[in-house]
């Protein structure tokens, strides 16, 4: 199993959905950088459920333990090490059904691929319960491009078929941070939450797409084909459980226009090459050109939920129907804005230091 990314910064998650603890490993942080232990905090709550009746009610402190590599506020540029306990877990939920596959989980190819061994309380590793330490970790490397004047923004765009289609500016974006519900326009967000109520009430669930945009990058971050700025964020996006699409600038709509409706026209400002649009995502050829980095992930209805599916007990070998009992989301939309975001972070930064701490 390969459980490590990056080429600069190397991360490495470990841990189950059951186990004692989750965490991760962080190698190639610069010796000496200062890390704010409170916006570690502020990310790790983001994250974290609500008290909304549509977000799970497994409460998780997910205080990250910091082991190595930290000492007085700072990177002492060994590897980094922390893990989050797991506290709250009720494994008597999954051992009563062990032998059903759960649909849309990872259940039947988990026992296959490693033979039965697989831990399914939970999803095992393979639970959105290990993006607790991929925010820890991201949120680490977010600090490390913030002070070198990059930041990363994320929004909810759309719940289900709510959408906000408006254009915002980045300031605009930062300001959705501070709220439980991360929409920017409030009309849209109580449409989007009625609609996250609703698929609860019914025994469902619901997904949508977020939105992340990463300013202040200089041009020339990213190398062309398999080391592409789309390749390296799409390969680290996919690794996000839910996930199922991502789009750059334009995305899907590029399909619709004509090239000179498509290419962003460059334009000199103040001396300096820019351009015109941003259709393509702030990325040429695979290498960032100065502009906003923005893409779209979509994120699926949650797997769990509380309507009777149809499966396979794959220990009789015989066909069965299963309603899943147990603490989940309705949507985990709201809760996986700031998994993107620093999701985004570990990638830029592990771009950044390729060319500026090479």
């Amino acid at each position: 199993m390969s459980a490590t990314f990056g080429n600069r910064l190397k991360v490495t998650l470990f841990g189950e959905s059951h186990s004692a603890a989750i965490g991760i490993v962080i190698d190639g942080l610069p010796a000496g950088m200062e890390i704010n232990e409170e916006k570690i905090k502020q990310a790790m709550r983001r994250r974290a459920p609500n008290a909304s009746i549509a977000s799970t009610k497994r409460k998780e402190p997910d205080i990250p333990e910091i082991v190595s590599g930290y000492f007085k506020g700072k990177a002492t540029g060994t590897p980094l090490a922390a893990f989050i306990r797991n506290q709250d877990t009720r494994s008597r939920d999954y051992e009563k059904t062990a032998a059903l596959l759960r649909p849309g989980h990872a259940d039947y190819t988990g026992f296959m691929k490693y033979h039965g061994a697989n831990d399914y309380r939970g999803g095992g590793h393979f639970s959105g319960r290990l993006t607790a330490p991929l925010v820890f970790a991201g949120s680490i490397a977010r600090q490390l491009l913030e002070r070198e004047g990059v930041r990363i923004a994320a929004r909810i765009q759309s719940i289900a078929e709510i959408t906000d289609e408006g254009s915002y500016s980045f300031s605009q974006l930062e300001e959705a941070e501070i709220k439980e519900f991360a929409a920017v326009d409030s009309g849209a967000a109580e449409k989007m939450q009625e609609k996250i109520f609703e698929a609860h009430s019914n025994g469902d669930s619901v997904g949508g797409i977020i939105e992340c945009v990463v300013d202040g990058l200089p041009v020339g971050l990213g190398e062309p084909f398999f080391g592409s700025v789309e390749s390296r964020l799409a390969h680290m996006m996919f690794s996000v459980p839910a996930i199922k699409g991502i789009e750059f600038g334009k995305g899907f709509e590029l399909t619709t226009m004509q090239g000179s409706e498509a290419n962003d026209s460059p334009v000199l400002q103040d001396g300096k090459v820019s351009f015109e649009t941003n259709y393509n995502g702030g990325i040429g050829g695979g290498i960032t050109n100065g502009m906003p980095v923005v893409f779209r992930v979509a994120i699926r209805p949650t797997p769990s939920i509380a309507k009777e599916q149809k499966t396979v007990d794959i220990k009789a070998m015989k066909e069965a129907a299963l309603r899943i009992h147990g603490r989940h989301d309705s949507c985990i939309v709201p809760r996986a804005v700031e998994v993107v975001k620093c999701a985004a972070a570990l990638v830029m930064a592990d771009l950044w230091l390729e060319v500026y701490n090479g």
